[in-house]
C-alpha cells in the first residue's frame, strides 16, 4: 500500500508541475547595463564611425508560460559614436538619449529557477536628447536627425533564480539622419544584468 501512494503522489505532483509550466504567468524586474554603439553610412564610404561604450537602466515584463512568452521592455538608453568624415576631414563624438522600448518574443529553455532564453523583436527608440561635436555641428548631414528610430534586436539570455542575464545585437533599421543624402543607421551590442522583483 505504501508504495502505491508513494507512486501516486509522484505522478500527482509530475502532473501539478507540468500543468504549471503551462500556465500563463506575469513576471516583473528591473534591469541594467552596457552598449557598445556605432554610427554609420550605408556605403560605409563618408562617414568613418568607431565604437564607443554606453549604457541602459529601465525596467522588463514578461507574460507567457511554457513555450512562447512575450517580453515588453523600457530603458532609458545613451548611445554613442566616435565619428569620422571622411571628405570633409572633420571628426567628433555623436550621442544619443532614448527611450527603447523592445517588444519581444521568447522561449525558454528549462525548468525551475534555471533556463536559457532566445528573443527577438523590434525596438522603437524615442530619442530625447541629441549631442553632436562642435566639428561635426558644422556639417549640414549631422546637423539634423529625427527623433524616433526602428530597429530589430535578438539576442541570449540566461535564468539564474530571479537574476537574468541578456546579451544581444540590435540593428538600425530606420535612417536617423533627415538627409535623404546622407543616411546614417545606429549598431550596437547590449549586455544586461536584471532582477525579477516578483
Amino acid at each position: 500500500m505504501k508504495k502505491y501512494l508513494i507512486v501516486v503522489l509522484l505522478v500527482t505532483s509530475t502532473i501539478l508541475g507540468a500543468n504549471a509550466q503551462l500556465l500563463p504567468s506575469f513576471q516583473f524586474g528591473v534591469k541594467a547595463g552596457l552598449n557598445f554603439s556605432n554610427l554609420k553610412s550605408e556605403d560605409g564610404n563618408w562617414l568613418d564611425a568607431s565604437t564607443r561604450t554606453g549604457y541602459q537602466a529601465g525596467v522588463w515584463a514578461r507574460i507567457g508560460g511554457a513555450g512562447v512568452h512575450f517580453q515588453p521592455e523600457l530603458y532609458l538608453t545613451g548611445k554613442s559614436s566616435e565619428a569620422k568624415l571622411v571628405e570633409e576631414n572633420e571628426e567628433g563624438k555623436v550621442t544619443f538619449t532614448s527611450l527603447d522600448l523592445p517588444l519581444l518574443l521568447g522561449t525558454r529553455i528549462g525548468l525551475g529557477p534555471a533556463g536559457l532564453r532566445i528573443v527577438a523583436g523590434p525596438v522603437v527608440s524615442f530619442v530625447v536628447d541629441k549631442n553632436i561635436g562642435d566639428a561635426l555641428a558644422q556639417v549640414p548631414e549631422f546637423s539634423e536627425y529625427k527623433n524616433q528610430a526602428w530597429a530589430v534586436t535578438g539576442g541570449l539570455g540566461l535564468d539564474i533564480s530571479n537574476f537574468r542575464i541578456d546579451a544581444r545585437y540590435e540593428h538600425g533599421l530606420s535612417e536617423l539622419s533627415k538627409n535623404d543624402a546622407a543616411p546614417q543607421k545606429v549598431n550596437l551590442w547590449t549586455i544586461g544584468v536584471g532582477y525579477r522583483l516578483f
